[in-house]
């Protein structure tokens, strides 16, 4: 599924126009984004939480030609499902 096929069951199911649909989810996945650069948690009931998670910089190599190389610190989304999530994944 991506945004258009969420925007056009949004769109379904709350008698809104396509149009409409796509400005919420582009809206809601914008303060998301806006949330996790500001090192903030985002969590939403019944969903999960997205948290920023910092990697430290480490030692890796080159699969290619097995060479040491640096990888350099970096900070990732990481997101974590509510109970009831995983609740209906494995019910």
């Amino acid at each position: 599924m991506n945004n258009s096929d969420l925007a056009d069951r949004i769109a379904a199911s709350h008698d809104v126009s396509k149009a409409d649909a796509r400005k919420l989810v582009d809206g809601v996945f914008a303060a998301i984004v806006e949330a996790a650069v500001a090192g903030d948690e985002i969590s939403v009931n019944g969903f999960g939480k997205f948290k920023v998670k910092d990697s430290p910089a480490r030692e890796g190599r080159n699969p290619a030609t097995g060479e040491a190389m640096q990888i350099a610190a970096s900070k990732k989304l990481g997101f974590a499902p509510a109970k009831a999530v995983k609740d209906k994944l494995n019910g």
